[in-house]
């Protein structure tokens, strides 16, 4: 069966750097928990870190949390649907919010928990995923002020992951001063603005980070150990915490060209092929995972010499060329991942999850 292991000492070495370069930086963050799914083990892993606050867009995933370590203060990081209100009041400490209806669904459900929730109000900066405009945001605060059992700790705003937009100095300051405003406007605090992400932190490498942004919420960096803004590895973090590994179930010489006449496969897809590959043959090594489990695009395997050449729902096919490395069936070949890969494997319930 194929299998994904967490490393628990590159993971420990990664949010170490982290913790010391924020802290650092008078910058409070907290641990994105999405990419591991709601994996009990490997969220415990992570919580044996010196961890004050994590988010997370499942509120399954912030009940494993809390299951876990009760005292961790959870962050319900997606607009909230108004089936999960009260799930959220009860799982999430804080939640981030953009529409008034949803805010005063929380208001009214935790008056009957009898408990404070925590809002910080995202606002649009250019990426048009979740925000309130910059020109109702004035009258959206002053609405949400009126509101019982609800208290407004900040302002955020989300860059890079729906279209790429990249933060910037400009478009942080602007979040700064949107808070400026708000607490100029209405005599209120705000301590947290959370313009930070892992795709932010070279702006700290490059000392182009306003003052104002004292909050980032980061998932990819610690975990896979990139400099998003860059699509590049961080030298001084570990890269490989995730590692796959996946069997060979069948490994025959074959011909390189398919015989027969051609429609679509599993995924759609047609192929066309040259044709003075015709006669020629190679190893082919099919493993025990496929497109249900992972895109091979996410994948890539640690051997140079070996490439992907079909997918389908449970198998993916690799040409191994001459196999001068002698593999058999039964042995692992060992993938590394990007973040998407990261995610679908492990939400995936054929792969087992491992620690080492």
């Amino acid at each position: 069966m194929a299998y994904v292991t967490l490393d628990s000492k590159k993971l420990k070495h990664n949010f170490d750097y982290l913790e010391k370069l924020f802290n650092k930086n008078g910058i409070q963050w907290s641990v994105v928990t999405k990419m591991l799914c709601g994996i009990k083990d490997y969220l415990a892993e992570l919580l044996k870190l010196d961890i004050k606050q994590v988010c997370d867009s499942r509120i399954s995933n912030l009940k494993m949390v809390k299951s876990i370590n009760p005292e961790i203060e959870t962050v319900y990081i997606k607009p909230p649907a108004s089936n999960v209100v009260q799930s959220v009041i009860k799982y999430a400490d804080i939640s981030m919010n953009t529409q008034i209806e949803t805010i005063r669904l929380l208001s009214e459900e935790a008056q009957k928990q009898q408990k404070t929730h925590k809002i910080i109000i995202m606002i649009e900066l250019g990426e048009l995923r979740e925000g309130v405009m910059g020109d109702d945001f004035v009258n959206f605060y002053s609405n949400v002020f009126k509101l019982k059992n609800i208290e407004v700790v900040g302002i955020g705003t989300n860059l890079s992951c729906l279209y790429g937009v990249l933060p910037n100095p400009d478009k942080l300051i602007q979040l700064s001063l949107y808070k400026q405003l708000i607490e100029a406007k209405f005599n209120r605090a705000l301590p947290f603005v959370s313009g930070g992400s892992s795709v932010t932190i070279p702006l700290i490498f490059q000392k182009l980070l306003p003052k104002g942004i004292n909050h980032f919420r980061v998932g990819e960096t610690l975990f896979l150990g990139t400099d998003v803004y860059n699509d590049k590895p961080l030298n001084k973090m570990n890269n490989d915490v995730f590692r796959l590994y996946a069997e060979i179930i069948e490994l025959i010489e074959k011909p390189v060209v398919p015989m027969g006449d051609f429609g679509t496969n599993v995924d759609g897809h047609s192929f066309e092929f040259n044709q003075d590959l015709v006669g020629k043959k190679s190893y082919r090594a099919i493993i025990d995972i496929g497109l249900l489990d992972v895109d091979e695009r996410h994948i890539t395997p640690i051997d140079p010499d070996m490439s992907f050449v079909g997918a389908s729902s449970d198998m993916l096919v690799i040409d191994l060329g001459d196999n001068e490395n002698k593999y058999k069936v039964g042995d692992f070949l060992q993938f590394k991942m990007d973040y998407m890969g990261t995610l679908r494997i492990i939400n995936s319930k054929y792969i087992d999850k491992k620690i080492i």
